[in-house]
């Protein structure tokens, strides 16, 4: 297993540091750990093997590694994997939401309390966005690859993404004028830089998808 740290996470901290939002930061990346000990508590239930954890400006993240093994039993079994992939995604937000319903269920009345609620919200939200790699879009693509082929799903998955992005930069730019929010603004610049990322991927992945039609 191989652990790393984004040095990007420096450059949050100084960030949130300088607008005062150094406190709540703190506590988003606490319950952003919980969510992704969650995915890894699932993984290892499922019998998965953890390729590489990774601290990023927005909490751990775990990469699991497939084996010859899960692609036999994706072959053999028709959709194990993808199931085993959802099961695995969606597993961090019900963290975030048993934590929730445990702090209302205690009814405690603090301004503590009130933050640890409002940032298992918000981390739950933000997850289930259907904009790969977040769970939400982790979870629509394994849906797509259950309905039809590998190809088309990573297709389907990129368009929703984008326009999911699109879409959520509007409603942003409408709350960061409205609020003076600058941790609205850094949310929206790091989930661009996620998909211009997974955008580069995602030709070469159609390049091979087009080199093994013709194998």
């Amino acid at each position: 297993m191989i652990f790393r740290i984004d040095l990007k996470i420096f450059v949050f901290l100084v960030l949130f540091y300088f607008t005062r939002q150094i406190q709540i930061y703190a506590i988003i990346m606490i319950f952003c750990m919980v969510h992704e000990l969650s995915h890894l508590l699932a993984g290892i239930l499922l019998k998965m093997k953890v390729k590489r954890v990774s601290l990023l400006p927005v909490g751990l993240s775990i990469e699991f590694s497939l084996t010859k093994k899960d692609y036999n039993e994706k072959i053999l079994n028709a959709n194990k994997l993808e199931i085993k992939k959802m099961m695995i995604a969606i597993a961090g937000p019900l963290s975030n939401l048993f934590i929730m319903l445990m702090i209302s269920f205690m009814k405690i009345n603090t301004n503590l309390s009130t933050t640890i609620l409002y940032a298992n919200f918000l981390i739950a939200i933000f997850n289930l966005l259907p904009i790969y790699p977040l769970d939400g879009g982790r979870i629509l693509k394994s849906i797509f690859s259950l309905l039809c082929n590998k190809k088309t799903a990573t297709i389907y998955c990129n368009r929703i993404s984008n326009m999911s992005l699109f879409l959520l930069t509007f409603l942003f730019s409408l709350l960061i004028y409205d609020l003076k929010n600058i941790g609205l603004l850094i949310i929206i610049v790091y989930l661009w830089y996620l998909i211009l990322k997974e955008n580069k991927l995602y030709k070469m992945k159609l390049r091979v998808y087009e080199m093994l039609k013709y194998l």
